[in-house]
């Protein structure tokens, strides 16, 4: 087939979509032996929008064009025909080399404004959207107004920022004005296959410093509350708040932390996360300043893969006010993931980590991706991702899980 001979057609299909469709028009097109190029299909609303790239010889292009407008017609679905020309399509070729970026808005519920926000800043950016996919389940009237419930949608963008620190800020500054979250991700091999996942524990996996809980059995809640803020605020070193706090403890009753561990409060969407992580073979680890104890117990109760954490002191059944082993603070945390990807054979690029506080910065910067969850301002301004609107399970949007799958049994 010669060059001059060779004609490029872009195919556009929209109507009501049945099944067959796509069957019966493809039907045509392999008769006349046509090369598809690209092809990309989307239903909203059982409202079909099919788009199919062909190359085929100018001798028989108008045959096909006519058996389509009658499979069409007979179809009952929109048709229309572009010629497209091979400088064109050599252009295009060219810039499938850009980077490609994902871009996820997250939030108990999303609206025009946001996402013409977010487009803008794309748009200034000069990168293009490819793809746009809606990653949470249809939602019924009225149910986006529920206390929990979630929307998300995805965009695939192609492009190079001008500047990537820049952007990053207008999202971020976007989702606090308008209430949603969003992450910006380099959509590379590693971000296709993560591996291992480690959380925080305190105000992340449960909805509480269980180092205040126990301070309040002991009667130095107030005094511990405010050191633990302190700390998670970054205005102290977490070792010498925690040793501060834990020799407040001395003597409270071992029982205490049974009764604490079976009354934890756990954060929304931690059970429903752990069940998708774990049957999509993803490692899972508590990495805590917090203590064993609880830290085992959501083990047991969530089936994570390793938890390590602080280890207190007791001697016939009293907390003694000291602890044993070394504390695990913001330092200890990064080894700690550091050393779990060596020994599960995962590359850094393939960790995740999620935490709240100042102590979980080093661990956030350290993984291949760091989310930021309900976290304190410093650690927000400091992250690249943040979840501050819906549950713990909204780290599966970010990893591009959808609800067809999330819910399959």
């Amino acid at each position: 087939m010669k060059k001059s001979e060779l004609e490029l057609i872009l195919i556009n299909i929209s109507g009501q979509d049945h099944p067959g469709v796509t069957s019966a028009l493809s039907e045509i097109l392999a008769r006349y032996d046509a090369g598809i190029l690209d092809i990309g299909q989307a239903d909203i609303h059982h409202t079909l929008s099919l788009g199919i790239l062909i190359k085929t010889d100018s001798s028989v292009s108008g045959n096909i064009m006519k058996e389509l407008l009658f499979k069409a017609c007979e179809l009952n679905v929109n048709i229309r025909f572009t010629p497209v020309s091979i400088r064109e399509y050599e252009e295009w070729v060219g810039r499938q080399g850009k980077n490609r970026w994902i871009i996820t808005l997250l939030g108990r519920r999303l609206t025009a404004r946001q996402i013409a926000n977010v487009t803008s800043v794309l748009a200034e950016q000069g990168m293009n959207i490819d793809a746009i996919q809606r990653l949470t389940g249809r939602m019924p009237l009225g149910e986006e107004e529920q206390p929990r419930s979630k929307s998300c949608v995805e965009m695939s963008v192609r492009g190079t920022p001008s500047d990537v620190h820049a952007m990053q800020e207008k999202f971020m500054k976007l989702s606090q004005e308008d209430e949603f979250d969003i992450s910006m991700q380099e959509d590379t091999l590693y971000r296709r296959c993560r591996r291992l996942i480690c959380f925080d524990m305190d105000s992340t996996l449960i909805e509480t410093e269980v180092i205040d809980e126990l301070a309040m059995r002991a009667g130095v809640g107030d005094k511990v509350k405010a050191i633990t803020e302190s700390a998670m605020r970054g205005e102290i070193d977490f070792c010498e708040s925690f040793r501060e706090r834990v020799a407040l403890l001395k003597g409270l009753d071992e029982s205490v932390m049974r009764d604490i561990a079976e009354h934890l409060p756990v954060t929304e969407g931690v059970g429903r996360m752990m069940q998708v992580l774990k049957r999509a073979g993803y490692k899972t680890a508590i990495l805590s300043g917090g203590f064993t104890y609880f830290g085992n117990y959501l083990k047991q109760k969530y089936g994570f893969d390793y938890v390590y954490a602080n280890e207190l002191e007791i001697v016939d059944g009293k907390l003694t006010g000291r602890y044993l082993g070394d504390i695990v603070d913001g330092r200890r945390k990064a080894e700690l993931l550091r050393l779990i990807a060596q020994v599960e054979n995962v590359n850094i690029a393939q960790t995740i980590a999620v935490g709240d506080g100042a102590n979980d910065l080093p661990m956030l910067s350290t993984a291949g991706l760091g989310i930021a969850f309900h976290a304190k301002p410093k650690v927000k301004a400091n992250a690249e991702q943040s979840i501050s609107t819906i549950g713990l399970d909204g780290v599966l949007y970010f990893l591009g899980f959808k609800d067809s799958f999330i819910t399959e049994s």
